[in-house]
């Protein structure tokens, strides 16, 4: 995460890669040790690294008036910094079975997919079924309107967040589509993916979010 001691563009805090609440191999057997730990150590790490990097960067267009690279730097700075924090949501969204991981939500958040989507059961196939839709590489979320407390379903492109579709919408869960979070594990077949990681998602987290932007 940011941390005060690091600041780049006009104070911009630098990211550093969180650690994961569990080991890499608690999720399995609907994701593999090695799919985590590459996801973790790799594709996360390299968001962060390009971040950095291109906060830096700007640091020096800004000083020498170089506005070509200035705004060239800004599609750097929206996917990386976007891909940090789609996965810091991400490995959130995540527990082993023995923590509650694909234990049903409660309370509140539990009466609000009810209504709005009928059942958990009929949540999960929408879901499923527009993030096996998604073209090429992107995200599927649960979100939340935090100004009209209603839940909406939506899918985002490569590493743009939520809030890409709306400033009101707050995510719940997120699945993350892109092939290198599946496809050592599941080939081609991300239905299969998508069927499976509900086994070990995190409601208990989702509701906390809920209520709280749901009061």
């Amino acid at each position: 995460m940011a941390t005060a001691e690091s600041q780049g563009f006009r104070g911009l805090l630098k990211l550093s890669l969180p650690d994961l609440p569990y080991d890499y191999d608690a999720l399995e057997p609907a994701i593999s040790g090695e799919i985590m730990r590459l996801h973790h150590q790799k594709h996360h790490l390299a968001y962060v690294t390009n971040y950095n990097k291109a906060l830096d960067q700007l640091d020096d267009a800004v000083s020498t008036g170089d506005a070509a690279t200035v705004v060239k730097l800004q599609s750097a700075i929206k996917f990386n910094g976007g891909g940090h924090v789609n996965h810091t949501i991400f490995w959130k969204n995540l527990a082993p079975v023995k923590e509650g991981g694909g234990e049903p939500p409660k309370g509140p958040l539990s009466a609000a997919i009810d209504n709005e989507f009928g059942s958990l059961e009929a949540l999960i196939q929408k879901m499923n079924a527009e993030g096996a839709a998604v073209q090429g590489s992107g995200w599927v979320w649960l979100g939340v309107d935090k100004e009209l407390k209603r839940l909406v379903v939506d899918t985002t492109m490569n590493q743009d967040p939520l809030v890409t579709k709306g400033s009101n919408l707050v995510p719940l869960l997120g699945i993350d589509v892109w092939e290198h979070a599946y496809y050592l594990q599941y080939k081609n077949a991300r239905p299969d993916y998508l069927k499976n990681i509900w086994n070990v998602m995190n409601w208990r987290y989702a509701s906390q979010v809920y209520d709280k932007e749901c009061p």
